[in-house]
């Protein structure tokens, strides 16, 4: 990577240890035992069988629609294409109550990565599919984060969100192409005023690093749950389990190396 420029942060798994995985689960679960359930003994569907690892390959990192078409498909649910849009709606119920309820958390090695480029200088952007990243964001307090912490960092205004930090919001903003393709990363760049080559990618779904390679950018996959090997055939550049385990001085200098002991 040329010296960094710009950070491009995905949200959901990568900051936010968000709803959305559960919210997709249980809108398909109440669907087959209801609506839907004279055709359920025709699909391959059972709660069971939506497990995190079909979560992460199939749905996770692409926008709303796309993520249920690829789970109804995935199941083997008839009339897939003109059944997704009620499954992204009834998914989206799910969640906001969800939100609405605080059942969410942000992962503290985001928030200190975030800190400690933002003290640097980088520019960070807010990348992800979902509609609903940014006000998970908004919701977050920052200051309370750091006042906990006592870093050296970045300084924060009271009252200040973790959406505060970042320079460019492209949440939910509507591409004619979702991930893995590249149009959602390279907006982010633009927004940013930062080549691509200059940017580095953070995402946890594999659709997400194809999208960043497909922009010309380096990529970071994080590791959460169990899914380097994923990651790493999907063409991320370095796999973490931890954004602790990253060097904040290396990366503005544009190398990806694990944090000194």
């Amino acid at each position: 990577m040329r010296s960094l420029g710009g950070v491009l942060f995905d949200v959901d798994g990568v900051v936010v240890d968000s709803p959305h995985e559960r919210a997709w689960q249980e809108a398909l679960e109440a669907l087959m035992a209801t609506e839907w359930r004279a055709i359920a003994p025709e699909t391959r569907y059972a709660p069971e069988r939506f497990t995190t690892a079909v979560y992460q390959s199939e749905v996770a990192g692409k926008a709303r629609e796309s993520g249920a078409r690829a789970a109804l498909d995935y199941f083997g649910v008839p009339d897939a294409a003109e059944r997704a849009g009620i499954y992204a709606e009834r998914k989206q119920e799910v969640l906001l109550r969800k939100i609405a309820a605080g059942k969410f958390v942000v992962f503290s090695d985001a928030t200190r990565l975030i800190l400690e480029l933002k003290a640097r200088g980088v520019l960070l952007a807010a990348a992800s599919s979902s509609r609903n990243a940014g006000e998970l964001l908004r919701r977050i307090r920052i200051d309370a984060f750091v006042e906990h912490q006592n870093p050296r960092r970045a300084p924060v205004a009271l009252g200040a969100t973790l959406l505060d930090l970042f320079d460019a919001d492209l949440c939910g903003v509507a591409m004619a192409r979702g991930k893995p393709a590249p149009d959602l990363f390279l907006a982010a760049a633009r927004a940013l005023g930062v080549p691509p080559p200059r940017c580095l990618v953070i995402e946890d779904a594999p659709s997400g690093v194809q999208a960043a390679k497909a922009a010309g950018m380096t990529s970071i996959g994080v590791a959460r749950l169990a899914d380097e090997a994923l990651l790493a055939a999907a063409g991320a550049d370095r796999v973490v389990t931890t954004l602790d385990q990253l060097d904040p001085d290396a990366l503005v200098e544009g190398r990806i190396a694990a944090r000194a002991a």
